[in-house]
């Protein structure tokens, strides 16, 4: 199996470069790879690499994920999230290859406290939510077999993220505020690449489970109790870093103003997923404790 993975730099990109290892041969390429394209700035080049390589499979990492960032360059924001995207799936189409992609509890207007099924009406709140949208859109459009992935609070160990901000906020400061008004679960770039090999597999017995699923870690939690948690594994991890916060007080979003509008129910039902594929997804405690263990 060939396979053309797009955004290798990234989080989920990096661990995709080992779980999609043992499917077949990997082309891994990122915005600045020089022998062929594969800078979503540039949908035309991007799609000339598809016709090139001609792979079986395409999975897409790449996405304009600087949210607040996006609110002002919108154009940018919907080349990466939207156009390319499309442009790869209406190549895919004419290939007869797979495309894998990623989106967004984005999509979703954040109300309510039940978890977002994927039939639920979207209504994006912000211009990545909207773009993420457009792009789940035009491939499903397209009539490329597609397994289109919803998910959230996405962390891995390589690069920056919550938990590391809020280890190096609780040896500067004796009182840290986070929000606790927003609701969700944080889900590891390993989770979601062991998952999307998984699925390739699967699909390549059973075709007719192509389309979209939400895919979080089990659970839910806030930021300030994500914070909280780290915050207390930290000191079983290491008990060589000194944490001056005494205190992680609750906030509201409103605290925090930003650009973009942030969701307060991020909530992903991840039911479909489970049963189509056999899986059973571990809990986001589950995956933030082994990230801690390497990080610490």
């Amino acid at each position: 199996m060939n396979i053309l993975l797009f955004g290798k730099g990234g989080q989920v990109g990096w661990e995709l470069q080992r779980s999609l290892s043992v499917l077949g041969t990997v082309t891994a390429l990122d915005h600045d790879s020089t022998e062929h394209c594969g800078d979503f700035a540039n949908p035309v080049g991007v799609a000339e690499t598809v016709r090139t390589l001609r792979p079986d499979v395409i999975v897409n990492a790449a996405a304009h994920t600087a949210v607040d960032k996006a609110e002002s360059e919108v154009d940018f924001a919907r080349t990466l999230n939207a156009t390319t995207p499309g442009a790869i799936a209406q190549e895919a189409a004419k290939l007869g290859a797979w495309l894998v992609h990623y989106s967004t509890d984005y999509v979703f207007d954040g109300s309510g406290s039940r978890p977002w099924v994927e039939t639920d009406t979207p209504a994006p709140l912000s211009v990545y939510g909207r773009t993420k949208l457009e792009g789940e859109q035009l491939i499903a459009q397209s009539g490329a077999k597609h397994l289109i992935l919803r998910t959230s609070w996405v962390y891995a160990a390589r690069g920056g993220n919550f938990a590391k901000t809020m280890l190096r906020l609780a040896q500067e400061r004796e009182r840290l505020t986070v929000i606790d008004d927003q609701w969700g679960a944080p889900t590891g770039a390993d989770l979601l690449a062991d998952v999307t090999a998984h699925a390739i597999r699967h699909l390549q017995q059973h075709p007719e489970d192509a389309g979209l699923y939400h895919c979080v870690a089990a659970g839910e939690t806030t930021w300030n109790a994500y914070a909280k948690y780290v915050l207390s594994r930290a000191s079983i991890e290491n008990i060589a870093i000194k944490i001056m916060a005494k205190e992680v007080a609750p906030v509201p979003t409103s605290a925090f103003p930003t650009p973009a509008v942030r969701p307060h129910n991020s909530r992903l039902n991840t039911d479909k997923l489970q049963t189509t594929f056999g899986l059973q997804l571990p809990h986001w405690q589950t995956g933030v404790a082994r990230m801690l263990a390497e990080i610490l």
